[in-house]
C-alpha cells in the first residue's frame, strides 16, 4: 500500500512541474521578442508608376496576297500564222521588244493594196472638181442645164467621201500591220507561250503574260477601328510620315521590304466589317514573286490618349487579370483589370485603374495583397523593364543551380558521419541492453 501512494505522489509532482514549466514558456522572453521582429519581411522593392495617359504606338501585320500591279496577258489581235517568236521563256523583257510575229508580209501587202486605193480615190476626187468646176462656167453662160450642174456636184460629193474611205482603211491595214508585230506593253519577266510557233491565231488568242517584278502590290483588309484610326492619322502632316508599310519575306529571316501606303478604302464591306488598302514595294533585286502570301505590317499606327502598363506587371487572379495598385502606406492591393490591345512590351487597359493610381510595372515576383512595397522610379522604357526582369530571373535560376549542386557534397559527408556514428551507438546499446 505505501509503495502505490508513493507512486501516485510522485506522478502527481511531475504533473505539477509539467504544468509550471508549459506556464512559463507562454510568455517569451525579450530575446525572443526582439528575434520575432527581425525576422518580419522587409518591404519589397519593385518599379512603381503612376498612371497617366499617353499615346502608343502599335504592331500590327495583317495576311495580304503579292500581285503585280502592271501585269499583262499578250493576246493576238489579228488573224494569221504565228511565224517567229522572238524571246526566251522566263527571260525579262523590255517595254518595245517585239515577242511574236503573225504573217506581217500579208498585212504589209495589205498596207500597200490600201495605198493605192487610196490614190484612185484621190484621182477620181480631182476629175469630179475639174468637172464641176466646168459645169458652173457653162451654167453661167446657159450653156448647160441646172440638172447637169446637180449631177457634177453631186459626183464632186461622193469623190471626196470615197477619199475619206480610202483613207480609213489605210489607216486601218496599217493598225493590222502593227498588230502583227506583238510588242512588250510593259517590262518584266514573261512566261511561257502559249502558243507554239506554226499554230493559227485568231483575234483574241492568249500568247503570253509578263509580270512586272519591281515594284509589287499587296492589297489587304483593315479592321475597321485601325481603319478609322489611320485615317485620323493621314490627315495630319506629319503623322502621314510616320506611316510606312514593312514586308515581312517568308523564308528570309530577318529580311524586309519598306514600302508606303497607297490607298485606304473609302467604305467598310458589310460581311467582314473591315476596309480595302493596298501598300507598294520597290522589289529590284526580285526576292519575292507575286502571288507569294506574306504579312503586311504599319510602323506608325497609334492609339491615342489611352492607359497602359507593361506586360509584366499583369498578374492572374482569382477574378481573372489583375495589377498591384498602392495605397497610402505602399501597401500593394491586387485590383482586376480589364486588357485591351498589346502594343509592343505595353498592354492597354481598359478599366479597373483611374489616372494618378500608383501601380506596381516591375517583376511581380515575391507580390501578394498585403506586401509592403519600396517604390523604385520607372523611367517609362517597357521594353528595358522587360528585358532587366529577365535577365534577373536567369540570374537567379543559374544561382540556385548552382547552390543546389554545392550542397549535394555536404549532404553526402552529414550522411555518412550519421552512419559512423549509428555503427558506434550500436554496440553499446546492444551492450546495455545485455546488461
Amino acid at each position: 500500500m505505501k509503495t502505490a501512494y508513493r507512486i501516485g505522489r510522485a506522478g502527481l509532482l511531475a504533473l505539477a512541474a509539467g504544468l509550471l514549466l508549459a506556464a512559463c514558456g507562454q510568455e517569451p522572453s525579450p530575446e525572443q521578442a526582439q528575434q520575432g521582429s527581425a525576422q518580419e519581411r522587409p518591404p519589397h522593392p519593385v518599379e512603381v508608376a503612376k498612371l497617366a495617359r499617353q499615346d502608343l504606338d502599335l504592331e500590327r501585320s495583317y495576311p495580304a496576297l503579292l500581285r503585280s500591279d502592271d501585269e499583262v496577258t499578250l493576246v493576238a489581235r489579228v488573224t494569221g500564222t504565228l511565224e517567229k517568236r522572238h524571246f526566251e521563256p522566263g527571260q525579262m523583257v523590255e517595254k518595245g521588244d517585239v515577242l511574236y510575229s503573225i504573217e506581217p508580209d500579208v498585212y504589209q501587202a495589205a498596207v500597200r493594196q490600201r495605198e493605192a486605193d487610196l490614190q484612185s480615190a484621190r484621182a477620181q476626187l480631182e476629175r469630179a472638181q475639174r468637172d464641176a468646176n466646168r459645169f458652173e462656167r457653162l451654167l453661167n453662160q446657159n450653156s448647160v442645164s441646172r440638172q447637169q450642174v446637180d449631177q457634177a456636184r453631186s459626183e464632186l460629193s461622193v469623190a471626196r467621201a470615197s477619199v475619206v474611205q480610202a483613207e480609213a482603211a489605210l489607216a486601218t491595214a496599217r493598225i493590222d500591220l502593227d498588230y502583227a508585230e506583238v510588242s512588250a506593253p510593259v517590262s518584266g519577266l514573261i512566261s511561257l507561250s502559249r502558243v507554239n510557233v506554226g499554230n493559227v491565231v485568231s483575234s483574241g488568242t492568249e500568247l503570253a503574260t509578263i509580270t512586272p517584278l519591281d515594284p509589287l502590290e499587296v492589297r489587304f483588309q483593315f479592321p475597321q477601328r485601325d481603319a478609322f484610326q489611320l485615317r485620323r492619322q493621314m490627315q495630319e502632316p506629319e503623322d502621314a510620315e510616320k506611316i510606312r508599310a514593312v514586308l515581312q519575306l517568308p523564308g528570309l529571316g530577318s529580311e524586309r521590304l519598306v514600302g508606303r501606303l497607297t490607298f485606304l478604302g473609302s467604305r467598310v464591306e458589310e460581311g467582314t466589317s473591315t476596309v480595302q488598302a493596298s501598300a507598294t514595294f520597290a522589289n529590284p533585286e526580285h526576292r519575292v514573286l507575286p502571288g507569294q502570301f506574306v504579312r503586311v505590317e504599319l510602323e506608325g499606327l497609334k492609339r491615342f490618349d489611352v492607359l497602359a502598363v507593361p506586360e509584366i506587371a499583369i498578374g492572374q487572379g482569382l477574378m481573372g487579370p489583375q495589377v498591384f495598385v498602392l495605397d497610402e502606406d505602399n501597401v500593394a492591393r491586387a485590383r482586376p483589370i480589364g486588357l485591351g490591345e498589346v502594343a509592343g512590351s505595353w498592354n492597354i487597359l481598359r478599366d479597373g485603374v483611374e489616372p494618378g493610381e500608383r501601380v506596381v510595372v516591375g517583376d511581380l515576383a515575391g507580390i501578394e495583397p498585403g506586401v509592403t512595397i519600396e517604390p523604385l522610379p520607372f523611367d517609362g522604357d517597357a521594353q528595358a523593364l522587360v528585358e532587366r526582369s529577365m535577365q534577373a530571373g536567369g540570374q537567379q535560376q543559374g544561382a540556385a543551380t548552382a547552390g543546389g549542386s554545392a550542397a549535394q557534397p555536404g549532404q553526402e559527408g552529414q550522411a555518412t558521419q550519421e552512419a559512423a556514428a549509428e555503427s558506434e551507438s550500436g554496440p553499446a546499446e546492444a551492450g546495455e541492453d545485455d546488461a
